[in-house]
């Protein structure tokens, strides 16, 4: 269905977005969705860094697993 629309299509469309809604609700709902991209990113960003955060600690904690000098002369 949409394949045949071609460039003059697509123009057209885009003139009869503009004008039912106007150059300033078109321009208003493009940055919305602009601030919803970047909240995006940055939601997906500190996800990532929180679990690498959470992976560094494990790592931590199961890296020193060898004995203290006492415990290992009673040993």
């Amino acid at each position: 269905m949409l394949n045949n629309i071609g460039p003059m299509g697509a123009l057209l469309i885009v003139i009869v977005v503009l004008v039912l809604f106007g150059r300033g609700k078109v321009a208003g709902l493009m940055g919305e969705v602009g601030k919803g991209i970047t909240a995006f990113k940055r939601g997906v960003s500190d996800g990532t860094q929180e679990l690498e955060n959470q992976r560094q600690q494990a790592a931590d904690e199961a890296r020193d697993v060898t004995p203290q000098n006492n415990e290992r002369d009673n040993a």
